[in-house]
């Protein structure tokens, strides 16, 4: 603001006396180039409380014709800055037919495995119920055939009533065996044609992950088969043993 004041008193001088001496034009040129400064100044104090205002206070009104040319210019930058930041070239995901098969292929072994796993954890838990229903039922008429003599006509009758009742429930979970066993025959049959279809369309890996199922849900399925044929043996030896026993007294 000094150098301005100083260059308005050298501009009241008479006109012939404005460059009469080379102190006036080195004065001058000093009060230019200071106010040259100033304004350099002046602009970046307008640039910053522009800035500030603008994240202090959304709302307030742009600060006129500079504020908006400073914005544009930001934004046509920001503008540029994104466009060199998308790529020219991106790659293209393989759409082909034997790619769609493949992975149709791929879901219909998911799906397979699901149902195989599903079915195969039915069967166990009614294989496993029938075992234990047996046994029970093994039980009672091991009961019935120590106490055979000692027991009054009433208490032989109400013994002989839970174990009419026990043997429905061992057969009614017979029957839940047998239609689980039947749903779970199919799921295998579905994964191997799961199994295969995989493998002909080139989905090799999804064809060994449900074969790997499939040998799985047979194993386990195979063990408590097993149990539940054991649990039949004894329920027959104590059926032969109940008869042999109440025969030679009738």
């Amino acid at each position: 603001m000094q150098a301005v004041r100083k260059c308005a008193q050298c501009a009241t001088r008479p006109a012939g006396g404005l460059l009469h001496t080379r102190t006036d034009v080195l004065l001058l040129r000093t009060n230019m180039a200071a106010l040259r400064r100033g304004a350099a100044c002046l602009s970046f104090l307008r640039s910053s409380a522009s800035v500030l205002i603008n994240k202090r206070k959304p709302a307030v009104q742009r600060l006129g014709g500079w504020t908006d040319v400073v914005r544009t210019s930001i934004a046509s930058l920001s503008v540029g800055s994104g466009l060199c930041a998308i790529p020219f070239t991106q790659h293209v995901e393989n759409l082909s037919h034997d790619c769609l098969i493949k992975r149709a292929a791929s879901l219909v072994t998911d799906s397979a495995s699901t149902y195989l796993s599903q079915t195969t954890l039915a069967l166990i838990d009614a294989l496993t119920d029938y075992a234990k229903a047996v046994h029970t039922l093994i039980g009672l008429q091991r009961r019935y055939l120590a106490s055979l003599g000692k027991l009054t006509p009433a208490e032989e009758d109400s013994i002989w009533q839970v174990i009419i009742g026990q043997r429905s429930d061992v057969s009614d979970r017979l029957e839940l065996c047998k239609r689980f066993e039947s749903t779970w025959t199919n799921a295998l049959n579905l994964c191997e044609m799961a199994a295969e279809a995989a493998y002909t369309s080139g989905a090799d890996q999804a064809s060994i992950t449900v074969r790997t199922h499939i040998n799985l849900a047979q194993t386990q399925v195979s063990e408590v088969q097993k149990i539940s044929k054991d649990a039949e043996k004894k329920l027959a030896e104590a059926k032969v043993e109940e008869i042999e026993r109440i025969e030679p007294t009738t």
